[in-house]
């Protein structure tokens, strides 16, 4: 039976960089069923104890987390919303903690950000480093995508370099699953 990986661009952005990095790491992946996840599709409301006490977990979160349950790995790519989680995906990641504090239920993560500047979204992914491991999180690699409109165009990474540094990573990740 295929592996199954989950792909999150953290941003609910039509145009999102980050969505787009990270199916496109997703789609290196071999022998696996790449389930990409738009946070669009999971409608929630603000996360709040009082609405949780008043309502339980909302159907998105729910529906998120059954998926989460299905996964082999993730491959997460974040936007950087000064210079933090978007809104979007903190508030998943809210809800998505209070239904199981194992968000991510020990399994392979391939952690990503990229940006339009020269950080490439460094600053998000040191925050998603220092804290997913307390919610599951089995980090196996993470890369920031520096100028992301310089170093990816039309579909492919341009910048060898770069593109290299990816495969390698996608290379131990696709060992650990």
């Amino acid at each position: 039976m295929d592996k199954k990986i989950i792909t999150i661009g953290a941003s609910t952005s039509k145009n999102s960089i980050n969505k787009v990095l990270a199916e496109y790491t997703g789609g290196l992946i071999n022998g696996a069923e790449i389930i990409n996840v738009d946070l669009n599709n999971y409608e929630m409301p603000l996360f709040s104890l009082d609405v949780e006490a008043e309502n339980g977990f909302p159907k998105g979160a729910i529906q998120l987390n059954e998926l989460l349950d299905e996964a082999n790995g993730f491959i997460i790519s974040f936007a950087e919303h000064n210079g933090a989680y978007s809104a979007a995906f903190k508030n998943a990641f809210d809800w998505l903690s209070r239904i199981d504090g194992k968000v991510w239920r020990d399994k392979p993560m391939l952690l990503l950000a990229t940006s339009p500047g020269e950080r490439g979204g460094q600053t998000v992914l040191d925050i998603a480093l220092g804290r997913f491991p307390f919610n599951g999180g089995k980090i196996v690699g993470s890369m920031s995508f520096p100028s992301f409109f310089e170093n990816f165009k039309n579909g492919e990474i341009v910048n060898e370099p770069l593109k290299s540094d990816l495969l390698e990573r996608v290379k131990d990740f696709q060992q650990a699953i």
